[in-house]
């Protein structure tokens, strides 16, 4: 596997949680307009789950791409730990970021454990733990790369403002990491604002799909449109109708010296030809259907990939 390090947009690896306990969550519902609430029988959700999620993992490894697969605790209720995404970041310096969650029960989604196993298990270096988690005493809520997506080659981190995005927060992260912090409004078709920036915007190594019509101000929307062309970005447009299929909830990913993009089906499925050929001028694009992921927990394949920077220990 090539060396990861500052200047690289995209993980060779990333980490996967295989739920456990999958179900609506309904402490998240008020703040997630992508979530479905009329759920089946408990038993037949969770088997439906397990089943999408190994259809994905399955998917990326096949595609090359280094998946570390981690089976939820049977004997804990986390409905939304097949998100890891929203309380971890990895970083190639060695650090590794815990982040406030706003839900009460997805708190206990950060598995310092698992830290530990990617390190004795699978021969990553953690240096440093930065915890932002106590902000959640306060209410100020930051979620990983729900909240931020992050351009780690040009040092920039894009996020929509909402209840899970906390501007200090985010402040705190990006003096943390020496970024520049755009923020700006971003609101669905009824007005509502989005929850996270991952469901609107996708940023890979040298494209990024951005649903633009959700965001409110025209100077910000400039703003952002602006800053992707100077950092030799193509932009792909979607529309609010394609991001209700999550096509904005991509994640571009690296096997071998080949980059892919992964998405669920739902999302391949609602992209026009032309948007297929923008994508695929710059990665192979790996798809899977996850319709019952999506439909109740509210979030799509990127949701599930927490990806892993950290130095390997052979690389020391």
């Amino acid at each position: 596997m090539p060396e990861q390090t500052a200047n690289t947009q995209s993980a060779a690896t990333v980490m996967m949680i295989r739920p456990a306990a999958f179900n609506a969550n309904p402490l998240t519902a008020e703040t997630n307009a992508f979530q479905k609430s009329d759920a089946p029988d408990a038993s037949q959700l969770l088997a439906a789950a397990q089943r999408e999620f190994d259809g994905l993992a399955a998917k990326l490894a096949a595609a090359g791409v280094e998946v570390c697969v981690f089976q939820d605790d049977s004997d804990a209720v986390r409905p939304d730990a097949v998100f890891p995404n929203n309380w971890i970041t990895t970083h190639a310096d060695g650090s590794v970021v815990l982040y406030p969650m706003l839900a009460e029960n997805r708190r206990t989604e950060r598995r310092p454990d698992l830290v530990h196993r990617l390190a004795t298990e699978h021969g990553f270096v953690v240096r440093t733990i930065v915890d932002f988690s106590p902000y959640e005493l306060t209410g100020k809520i930051l979620e990983g790369t729900g909240s931020m997506i992050l351009d780690r080659v040009n040092s920039v981190v894009y996020a929509c403002r909402s209840q899970r995005t906390d501007a200090d927060v985010l402040a705190e992260f990006c003096d943390r990491f020496d970024c520049r912090p755009v923020l700006f409004d971003a609101v669905d078709r009824n007005g509502l604002a989005i929850y996270h920036t991952n469901v609107m915007m996708t940023l890979g190594t040298a494209f990024a799909v951005v649903c633009l019509e959700s965001i409110c101000d025209p100077g910000e929307r400039d703003t952002l449109v602006a800053l992707l062309e100077q950092t030799g970005h193509e932009l792909i447009e979607i529309t609010y109708t394609q991001m209700e299929q999550f096509a904005g909830n991509m994640l571009e990913l690296r096997a071998a010296e080949t980059l892919v993009i992964a998405m669920s089906q739902r999302a391949r499925d609602s992209l026009a030809p032309d948007q297929v050929a923008a994508l695929e001028r710059h990665a192979n694009l790996v798809s899977s259907p996850i319709e019952m992921l999506e439909d109740y927990g509210g979030g799509s394949v990127r949701c599930m990939l927490a990806e892993i920077f950290l130095p390997k220990e052979n690389m020391q």
